[in-house]
């Protein structure tokens, strides 16, 4: 159990701990019970937050207990942002939210066995508290001077807006949340990104003031961001959700195959479950032929499975080919909700009625103008489904159309686009 320090800290996903030789000496002395909290501030979870599920995936492995929080209390105040103030949502969206948000982590742990996991709703032991109570059995313990100190709260105090004492509270409710798991389940161990710093090491001073006996200990991983500077897991689009109707399974599959070669590296390591072995023999691929993308291409059929199954994951990977022409994938074969989500994420054009293929390249942006259109017809880089153009004066007939609807355009190998005849 202890090796599993060593192996978090080889795959990156060690930021801090606050006392090491004190936690390897816990993990030695046998199973351990650990926490991570998720607030349903949204209707799903991002990419972003696979970085904790999965550690909490690999941590129950190496045979420590976890319990899954979602905030059902937590998520009504939100984490102060270091921009402005958060939008508060009425209880009813966010006891939705946290059915939805369980939905989406029970799949990843292990309900069953010895270190089996336990999902937990801090609504539990907030809701029939009174502020009174509250104030005097929790907010008695905090600081003021200390909490000014977490960084988005000093952010917030240096700005026009400043911060509403809801916010500035929140510290407080995730500090009793550590005492309450700690008091009813024995957790010692609380595990989050390091821009939860200041929130993970409340409880743990909380349980200090309240249980002189307990030895509590917290670890975070190091926040993700992209090598050129922008924030992980946001695309042009918005963030990449885990659920399928906000982020298709498609784009979910073509997010991960488009990781910048200077990222996939650190990203493989810290979501991947593949050994080392078989990451370095990836790594050493990426570096000898990076436009081969094998790395890319496991790590997003890898993740593409955990979330979404085995049968989305190769309908994704039969869409992608068939777009492109590649191998054996044939768009005609595509189900149209497969298609419909492929397409989704291309340029595309609505007509009401099929003309000249050189009209619909230069309608849809493939080209600049018709003429250009022409020059690529005539070069032989047009094509619609994945069939040659070759005369200038084409028009594509009704029974081209996929599933009565789309035409897909693609100019040389890599250019795609789509054409949707409505009412067709």
């Amino acid at each position: 159990m202890t090796d599993i320090v060593d192996e978090l800290k080889w795959r990156g996903l060690w930021a801090q701990s606050t006392d090491e030789d004190a936690l390897r000496k816990a993990l030695a002395d046998g199973p351990i019970t650990f926490y991570c909290g998720f607030d349903p501030t949204a209707a799903s979870l991002h990419v972003g937050h696979l970085v904790q599920v999965l550690t909490m995936r690999r941590l129950q492995q190496a045979g420590l207990r976890p319990l899954a929080l979602v905030g059902g209390a937590t998520g009504q105040i939100g984490d102060p942002r270091p921009t402005a103030e958060r939008t508060l949502n009425d209880p009813e969206t966010i006891a939705n939210w946290v059915t939805r948000l369980r939905s989406q982590i029970e799949p990843f742990l292990d309900f069953e066995g010895e270190n089996a996991a336990v999902m937990v709703n801090n609504l539990d032991w907030t809701a029939g508290m009174s502020a009174i109570e509250f104030l005097r059995d929790i907010g008695k313990h905090f600081r003021v001077n200390k909490m000014l100190t977490k960084d988005s709260v000093a952010r917030r105090l240096e700005s026009q807006e400043g911060i509403s004492y809801t916010e500035f509270s929140y510290q407080l409710l995730q500090g009793m949340d550590f005492l309450e798991l700690y008091r009813r389940y024995g957790c010692t161990l609380q595990q989050g990104g390091s821009d939860q710093w200041g929130n993970l090491t409340a409880g743990l001073d909380l349980i200090h003031r309240l249980e002189p006996e307990a030895t509590a200990h917290c670890i975070a991983t190091p926040l993700m961001v992209k090598a050129d500077g922008t924030k992980f897991g946001k695309t042009e689009g918005g963030a990449v959700w885990l659920d399928a109707d906000m982020t298709t399974p498609y784009a979910f599959y073509q997010f991960w195959l488009n990781v910048d070669d200077r990222d996939v590296s650190t990203y493989m390591r810290i979501l991947s479950f593949k050994s080392r072995e078989e990451l370095e023999a990836l790594e050493a691929q990426t570096e000898e032929r990076p436009q081969a993308r094998a790395a890319q291409r496991a790590l997003a059929e890898e993740l593409t499975t955990l979330v979404h199954g085995a049968d989305q994951t190769a309908a994704v990977i039969s869409a992608s080919k068939a777009l492109f022409g590649q191998g054996d994938g044939n768009l005609a074969d595509l189900d149209e909700a497969t298609l419909a989500a492929a397409l989704s994420e291309l340029p595309k054009a609505e007509v009401t009625e099929l003309g000249p293929v050189v009209d619909l390249f230069a309608e849809v942006g493939l080209v600049a103008s018709k003429s250009a259109a022409r020059r690529t017809v005539k070069e032989g880089g047009a094509y619609v489904n994945n069939v040659k153009v070759a005369a200038e004066d084409h028009v594509p007939a009704t029974a081209d159309l996929l599933h009565g609807r789309w035409l897909v355009l693609r100019r040389g190998k890599k250019n795609l686009a789509a054409v949707e005849v409505k009412g067709a």
